[in-house]
């Protein structure tokens, strides 16, 4: 018998995320205490690619879905039986990765005729800052940043969101691996250029920045993306060198500088005191450190998480559902995979 911590009235969440190509499954009690968190990351499969081949994801999600849920129970100290409900990522990402979860979601509350709650990714990362953050609470300003998304958010409540920016083009994250690309330096790009700016000049090169207007919340990186590989271009035909850590610093100067200043606009205009940075993008230092600095001006209280939570995992994905099944939300068992869900909208 395995001994468990479980006790009475305790709300126990078993999540799973699959949405692109970490394979993750957490454990949670009451929605802030994690118990288990394993992720299975695929990086090493792709790397050869220069990035996530869908198929494959698939694949390797169906491979390991079993093992990771037992290794997630097991580390939890708990069985089965202690689950109060499943929550399970349903969108956005890619759709065949997605199914996978969401299969083996469905599978468990069937079988255990316990309540499913599907997740929006998205909600996901800003919720990894309740779990690194216990005393954290709404309202506040979410700066969610990834290889998918570039969002500003004002979160008023659980579940209560309002969309007051994002990417009309290129997510930032999205940008990073397409400037490491075109510099040869592997995948993924985003942490390469990241290790390779703290040793460059962030002023050698004057990349533009795209504000799109003095009351815009919104943001593009093409074109910043686009001066990037002209530059690269040009100095190649002239035969000058290019000293990669210069245009890594340069290149993510500009990212960081739009992002900041924005964020921060937006915390005072909806008169919050607390911004949250979430996505992938967050383990970004040059981001962290610049927000970091604007905060401490402004007298906003700044919050992000910690590394491993950064990335895809299922802790965050567990989070959002404890607080939708506290608020009664239920989804049902034909709930389908949404590539393309946006935040805010659901199916219950």
């Amino acid at each position: 018998m395995i001994e468990t911590a479980v006790e009475q009235n305790e709300i126990i969440t078993l999540a799973i995320e699959t949405s692109c190509d970490e394979t993750s499954v957490s454990v949670l009690k009451n929605g802030r205490n994690v118990l288990s968190n394993i992720i299975y990351s695929q990086i090493e499969q792709h790397k050869k690619f220069g990035g996530v081949v869908p198929e494959v994801a698939s694949r390797q999600h169906i491979e390991k879905i079993n093992e990771v849920i037992e290794l997630a129970l097991s580390e939890a100290k708990i069985t089965y039986d202690h689950i109060s409900h499943v929550g399970v990522t349903y969108g956005p990402g890619l759709v065949g990765a997605l199914l996978v979860g969401l299969s083996a979601g469905k599978a468990l509350s069937l079988a255990k005729e316990i309540p499913l709650n599907g997740v929006n990714h998205i909600e996901g990362h800003i919720y990894a800052n309740f779990i690194e953050h216990p005393n954290l609470e709404p309202p506040f300003v979410a700066l969610v940043v990834s290889g998918g998304h570039t969002h500003l958010i004002h979160m008023k409540d659980y579940g209560d969101y309002e969309i007051i920016g994002k990417t009309r083009d290129d997510a930032a994250g999205e940008a990073f691996d397409k400037v490491a690309r075109a510099l040869e330096l592997g995948y993924p790009g985003g942490p390469i250029i990241d290790q390779l700016a703290q040793r460059g000049n962030p002023d050698a090169i004057d990349f533009p920045r795209a504000l799109l207007g003095e009351e815009s919340y919104d943001f593009s990186f093409s074109g910043l993306k686009s001066a990037v590989l002209n530059y690269i271009n040009k100095q190649k035909m002239k035969g000058e060198a290019i000293v990669v850590e210069d245009v890594a610093a340069s290149f993510q100067k500009a990212v960081v500088e739009v992002l900041t200043e924005k964020a921060i606009r937006c915390a005072q205009d909806k008169e919050v005191n607390t911004i949250v940075l979430a996505g992938g993008v967050a383990a970004n230092s040059g981001l962290r450190d610049s927000l970091k600095k604007a905060c401490d001006g402004n007298s906003i209280d700044f919050k992000y998480p910690s590394l491993k939570l950064c990335t895809d995992n299922a802790a965050m994905i567990g989070c959002v559902a404890y607080y939708n099944y506290l608020r009664g939300q239920r989804s049902p068992l034909n709930l389908n995979a949404v590539p393309n869900l946006k935040i805010g909208k659901g199916i219950f």
